[in-house]
C-alpha cells in the first residue's frame, strides 16, 4: 500500500466515525425532546403531589414508573382523562397494578 491508499482509508475511517457520532447525537436529541413532551403531558393531568410521588417512585421502581406514565399519557391522549389526577387516584392506580404484580413462588421438593 503507498502512502495515497493509506490517507483514503484514513479518511474514509473518519467520515464513518463522524457520521456514527452524529447520528448517536440526533438519537439523543430525540430521546430528550420525548422526555420534554412526556413531563409537559404529565404536568397538564397530574396534580402536583401525584407527580412528586410519581417521581419517588421513578427513583425506586423505573420500570415500574415508566409505565404507569406512558398509560397515562395514552389515557390523556385517547381523551379518557377528563379531570387532572391527584395523589389519592394516583395511589389508587399504584396499588391496582402491584395487586397485578405477581411475586416468584418458590416451590421446594
Amino acid at each position: 500500500m503507498d502512502e495515497r491508499e493509506l490517507e483514503e482509508i484514513r479518511r474514509r475511517k473518519m467520515m464513518e466515525l463522524q457520521r456514527m457520532r452524529e447520528e448517536e447525537i440526533q438519537k439523543e436529541q430525540m430521546k430528550q425532546q420525548i422526555e420534554l413532551q412526556k413531563k409537559a403531558i404529565l404536568r397538564q393531568i397530574l396534580e402536583p403531589e401525584a407527580r412528586e410521588r410519581l417521581a419517588r417512585l421513578k427513583l425506586a421502581h423505573p420500570d415500574i414508573a415508566e409505565a404507569v406514565e406512558n398509560q397515562l399519557i395514552l389515557l390523556a391522549q385517547s381523551g379518557r382523562i377528563k379531570n387532572r389526577i391527584s395523589d389519592e387516584v394516583l395511589v389508587s392506580i399504584l396499588r391496582q397494578i402491584a395487586s397485578r404484580k405477581r411475586e416468584p413462588r418458590i416451590i421446594r421438593k
